[in-house]
Formats: structure tokens, C-alpha cells, sequence
């Protein structure tokens, strides 16, 4: 490990908005499933979308909503209670299904591919953890061809409970043989900064690149940076 980079030997990253653009790649995927659970009823589709945090008109995610930090399963409760007519478990495993789908071919944030391959190759255990399920992230992984430098993923389904709880991070720290304040979480959402906080990683870092301003992430986090692809100066200059 280089010099400056503290008790730091492992870094958990986010998925959406921290490794891929998120509204590029969410606005389609959630357009899509909330008319499938409208069945087809646009107006009631729209409500879905509003009601659970998208801007209609541009297609955004409002800081921390439920679009920009839940999981399927809590998407699939609240538009259900909004008036979406499906079992729970039917609709949360279409919106898994359309997800997983459209990471196959999602593509990671300018910079992102030549970061991880730098804090890999400095000698950092790296690992994923996000709100979307573990085949999900995988899909994304294989297709940017950055599975190989990832030695821990975990999404909502995979065991260790969801965001902002601190089970994923614990989770990481036992597979890295490490202790959680050895860790240093990134994300770009306040339920990833919470987790960290719960977790007692070592370093909460907040990056701009997703669907949270500065003002949203400064107060829990230790650094704020531009995105991820500024991560290994910022490590290696600590």
C-alpha cells in the first residue's frame, strides 16, 4: 500500500450513480416497469414515478428517494400501496428481471474503468454494494469487464439486509479478513454514507456523480469528491 493512504486497505463502492450514470441508465428501466405495474394506465404509471421520487420532465431522481436508494422490493411495496395491482413478490421479481436486463449493457461513469484498475493494482480489496440485487451488479460487472478486480459483491438480496443498515459493510469486512474502520465506503447517496456511519468504516466518502448535491452529503461524509475517478489521488495524498 502506498504512503498516505492511512488504515485504509479496502474500498466498498456503490453501483448507481457512483460506478454507472445513474439517470441515464434508471430513468428507461423505471419508466418501463412502472407501466407494466400500471398495466398499461400512463396516468397511473406517472403517478408511480412521482410519487416515488422521478421528475417527469427530466427524468431525474430526487436525493434520496425512494428511485435513488430503495430496493426492488420496497419499490414493488410502494407502488403497490400507490395502486399498482400485483402481489408483491410477482411485481418484485419483474422489476429484478427488467433491472438485470438493462446492467448487461449499462456502462461505468468517464474515468471509472481506469480508477479501479489503479486502486487495484495499489493493492486495495475492492468490493460493490448496492440497493440492486447481486445478479444485477454481477451483469453490470461482466460487462464492463471490472468483475475480475472486485473481490466482494452485495445487493439487497444477497443476506446482509439493505442500505442504510450496516450488515453489507460488515459483510465485506469479514470476507477481507479486515476490520470495518479498514474500510472506506463510496457512494453517492445519504443511505450509503449511513451505512458506513452504522458500520463504523474507517472513511465515508461522497461522490457527485449521481443524484445527490454536496449540500445532501456533507454532513456525513469525511470527503466529497467530484467522482470516483478522482478516488486514487485522493487515497494516495491522504
Amino acid at each position: 500500500m502506498n504512503n498516505g493512504t492511512g488504515n485504509i486497505s479496502a474500498i466498498l463502492f456503490d453501483k448507481d450513480g457512483t460506478l454507472l450514470d445513474f439517470d441515464a441508465t434508471w430513468a428507461p428501466a423505471y419508466r418501463e416497469t412502472s407501466l407494466h405495474a400500471a398495466r398499461g394506465d400512463q396516468a397511473l404509471a406517472d403517478k408511480l414515478l412521482e410519487q416515488s421520487g422521478m421528475d417527469l420532465t427530466t427524468g431525474k431522481s430526487a436525493a434520496g428517494s425512494l428511485l435513488a436508494a430503495g430496493n426492488s422490493a420496497e419499490i414493488a411495496a410502494a407502488w403497490i400501496a400507490c395502486g399498482a395491482d400485483f402481489e408483491e413478490g410477482v411485481l418484485t421479481a419483474e422489476l429484478d428481471r427488467v433491472f438485470i436486463s438493462c446492467m448487461h449493457d449499462a456502462a461505468t461513469l468517464p474515468g471509472i474503468p481506469e480508477a479501479v484498475e489503479t486502486l487495484s493494482a495499489t493493492g486495495f480489496t475492492l468490493g460493490v454494494a448496492s440497493s440492486d440485487s447481486e445478479a444485477a451488479i454481477r451483469a453490470f460487472l461482466a460487462g464492463t469487464r471490472l468483475a475480475p478486480r472486485f473481490a466482494f459483491v452485495t445487493g439487497y438480496d444477497t443476506g446482509f439486509g439493505p442500505k442504510p443498515e450496516p450488515g453489507m459493510v460488515h459483510g465485506f469486512a469479514e470476507a477481507a479478513g479486515l476490520a470495518a474502520d479498514r474500510i472506506a465506503v463510496v457512494g453517492d447517496n445519504t443511505h450509503d454514507l449511513e451505512m458506513a456511519h452504522a458500520a463504523g468504516a474507517g472513511l465515508c466518502i461522497g461522490v457527485l456523480t449521481g443524484t445527490s448535491a454536496r449540500r445532501d452529503l456533507e454532513h456525513l461524509a469525511d470527503a466529497i469528491l467530484d467522482s470516483v475517478a478522482d478516488l486514487p489521488a485522493h487515497l494516495t495524498n491522504r
